[in-house]
Parts: C-alpha cells; sequence; structure tokens
C-alpha cells in the first residue's frame, strides 16, 4: 500500500515537472537570436531540452518534449518566435522539431544508465544529444531547402556550435549539482 502511494506521488511529481519544462521550452523559444545567413534562429530550447532528458529520464523528459510539440501543433504559439501548427514540421526548422523528441530520449537513456552526478559524463550525454537533433535539422534543411551537405553545414549546424557548446555546459553542471 505505501509502495503504491509513493508510485503514485513520483509519478504525479514527474508529470508536474515534465509540465514545467514543456513550459520552459516553449519560453525558450521566444528567446531568440536571429542568424542573418541561416532560417534557423538562436533560441534557449535546446537548454531545456538537455536539462529536461538529462534530469526527467528517458520516460518523463521524452514526454515533456512532446508536450510541448503538441501545444505548436495545437496551435498555441510556442515554436520559435510565436509559430505553431503541423506545417512547421514540413519547414526548414522541422526536423529540429522532431529532432528535439529523439534528443531528449537519448539524453535521458544515457542518463538513466549511466548515472547523471559526474559533469564531463552528463556532457557527453547531452553531445550526443544535440548530435542526434542536428543530424535530423540538417537533413531536413537539405530536403526542404533543396541544399547540400557542406550548405546545410553551413546553414544550418555551424552558426550554432558555440552557443551550442554553453548552453551544454551550463545544462551539464546543473544537471551534475541538482536532482530532481
Amino acid at each position: 500500500m505505501v509502495d503504491n502511494i509513493n508510485s503514485q506521488n513520483d509519478n504525479i511529481r514527474k508529470m508536474v515537472y515534465a509540465s514545467m519544462f514543456a513550459a520552459m521550452i516553449a519560453v525558450g523559444a521566444y528567446i531568440k537570436i536571429p542568424v542573418p545567413i541561416s532560417p534557423v534562429p538562436i533560441t534557449l530550447q535546446t537548454f531545456f531540452i538537455l536539462l529536461a532528458g538529462a534530469m526527467l529520464g528517458a520516460r518523463w523528459g521524452t514526454i515533456s518534449v512532446i508536450v510541448y510539440l503538441l501545444l505548436g501543433i495545437a496551435g498555441l504559439p510556442v515554436f520559435s518566435g510565436g509559430s505553431s501548427g503541423l506545417g512547421m514540421f514540413f519547414g526548414p526548422t522541422g526536423g529540429y522539431l522532431i529532432g528535439f523528441a529523439v534528443g531528449a530520449l537519448v539524453i535521458g537513456y544515457l542518463c538513466d544508465r549511466y548515472g547523471r552526478e559526474k559533469i564531463h559524463m552528463n556532457a557527453l550525454f547531452m553531445f550526443a544529444g544535440l548530435a542526434v537533433i542536428y543530424l535530423l535539422g540538417i537533413l531536413q534543411l537539405m530536403n526542404v531547402a533543396s541544399l547540400g551537405l557542406s550548405e546545410a553545414l553551413a546553414l544550418g549546424l555551424i552558426p550554432f556550435i558555440p552557443g551550442s557548446i554553453l548552453k551544454l555546459l551550463a545544462a551539464a553542471i546543473i544537471t551534475s549539482r541538482y536532482s530532481i
């Protein structure tokens, strides 16, 4: 009986955290720096996705990102720059959106399996998640904009490397110091 109550309380707590991370990802979409040469802006979404995957784990971190994506599909202005709708998944940033969920899953799985106490391991796990996000984003960008690989890398990856490194390091430190 007590174990059942503790399990229910733990699930409720994780649902609340997943909802909070979905909201933070949406807020992160509004913190946007346009990149003049790219249709993809710099946002804080990836920072919160890194944290969601690492702190909430594979299941709840992915659920938080899926909730965020569903809010955008439903028409709430939660995507970058206040955009929304299913059509965003077919545009130049659609691969990044799909990559958010897959990246959170990868990060969460690795953290669940190997722990989240060491900063360097968190950074490695988050790097793997970011690699998935960028891979899916670049593939979509190549497809939608009819770009070659070098052009897509120049538009969809290279301008974002410094910011991604800073977000990754900050998220790795936060994750190693605070547990949910």
